[in-house]
């Protein structure tokens, strides 16, 4: 397909002094109160050239963005770069070489491209088969589409790639009238856009034109596969099971029953569709009902279970959000405790990156024991390895195990 062609150019900026340790620093943020001046006005995918403000001598290379907060995105640091094909494919072949290891492991559904953690801040790319989605979360890297394409292209040698928006940055394209929209094709053919992947040996969907985030949710890949191991003859209970991730693995290790509870019903039959390709045996209970109200009637009914999951949306998008997030994760952990056999296991997840993983165990300690009930923490997880963390606010996933002896 053809592409628009939006010019570009090189600003000159210099930073505030906090904004130049921020730089130096690593952290591929910059705010907009951080520039001191700068030589034009800019639009979004200009390249910021930032020099030292006493010296003059190069601090650093990043993407103008005046439609974020974020209003530059770091690429380099003390470092000149073109931002081209040749540039963009050397990041993405040095991201591929990091996840190699997990395609030993059956697993055809991966991340290769983790925005700013693999140095292209604002970029997912995610691999399902041959089939590649590049979601896009800043306007900026728009009038870079053409070389993206091609480094794709010269990495990966896709059979297709469709491309996927944030909402910002699909408003910014209906905004200019550019031909580009959610969902579109960017390379190739697409037979289906129901897309059939492996995750260690298991049968997955992606939905790669429509669905959440770029069709299927990779991040907890590796703590699926610490649940299935633990799961043969248990009573499994999987609370926002969206997709049926936690439940499929499960189900297909020997779980007795899964419980699955998720308020979308569209989720409750795709994850049917997954539990229908895999060779599972358990009994499947789907409750289609709000968690928190489903949780609550649970508890009342004196049900009890040997794995429980309890992994909800991000509840803290906003800083103000904050408070309330912090109140429904102890709610949630409350109630997960209480349908924990003695002996069992609980897994309390959060994808929230505006908590950190100490302020999200140490909410637990209130919420989960008692002085009937108590749990001994084991161990804490973040992303698989196909999203590595390389700054504090990459590291958004958060997940808790805790076995209840009393």
């Amino acid at each position: 397909m053809k592409l628009p062609i939006l010019p570009t150019q090189t600003l000159a900026i210099k930073l505030s002094a906090t904004g130049e340790r921020v730089l130096v620093s690593g952290h591929p943020w910059l705010y907009d109160q951080s520039i001191d001046s700068m030589n034009k006005e800019g639009s979004p995918g200009d390249l910021a050239i930032i020099f030292n403000r006493k010296t003059n001598k190069l601090l650093g290379v990043g993407l103008y963005d005046p439609t974020s907060e974020i209003i530059i995105k770091v690429l380099s640091v003390r470092k000149k770069l073109t931002l081209n094909a040749d540039w963009l494919k050397e990041k993405l072949t040095a991201a591929y070489a990091i996840r190699e290891n997990l395609l030993a492991t059956k697993t055809t559904g991966i991340r290769y491209c983790f925005g700013e953690n693999d140095g292209l801040p604002g970029l997912i790319l995610d691999g399902y088969n041959r089939v590649y989605v590049l979601k896009i979360y800043t306007p900026s890297w728009i009038p870079h589409l053409a070389s993206i394409r091609v480094a794709i292209i010269d990495t990966y040698n896709p059979d297709s790639i469709v491309l996927r928006f944030s909402r910002r940055t699909a408003s910014y394209c209906i905004e200019k009238k550019l031909e580009l929209r959610d969902g579109m094709l960017l390379h190739g053919n697409l037979q289906d856009p129901e897309v059939h992947f492996l995750e260690h040996g298991l049968k997955f969907i992606a939905q790669v034109l429509h669905g959440h985030k770029t069709g299927y949710f990779l991040d907890h890949r590796d703590n699926r596969h610490k649940i299935a191991s633990v799961s043969q003859g248990k009573q499994v209970l999987d609370v926002f099971s969206y997709a049926g991730g936690f439940t499929v693995h499960a189900l297909a290790r020997g779980a007795e029953t899964v419980t699955s509870i998720d308020i979308s019903k569209h989720a409750m039959e795709t994850c049917e569709k997954h539990i229908a390709l895999n060779d599972c045996h358990g009994v499947h209970i789907p409750l289609v009902s709000d968690a928190f109200e489903a949780l609550g009637n649970l508890s009342k009914e004196g049900k009890k279970y040997d794995i429980v999951i309890i992994d909800p949306p991000s509840f803290a998008k906003k800083k103000s959000e904050i408070p309330r997030a912090i109140k429904s994760y102890k709610i949630l952990a409350r109630l997960g405790a209480s349908l924990t056999q003695i002996g069992g296991l609980l897994l309390l997840a959060s994808c929230s990156s505006r908590i950190t993983m100490d302020e999200f165990k140490s909410l637990h300690e209130s919420s989960i024991n008692t002085d009937n009930r108590h749990f001994k923490f084991i161990e804490e997880t973040r992303h698989d390895e196909d999203h590595p963390i390389t700054f504090p606010e990459g590291a958004y996933l958060k997940s808790i195990y805790y076995k209840r002896i009393k």
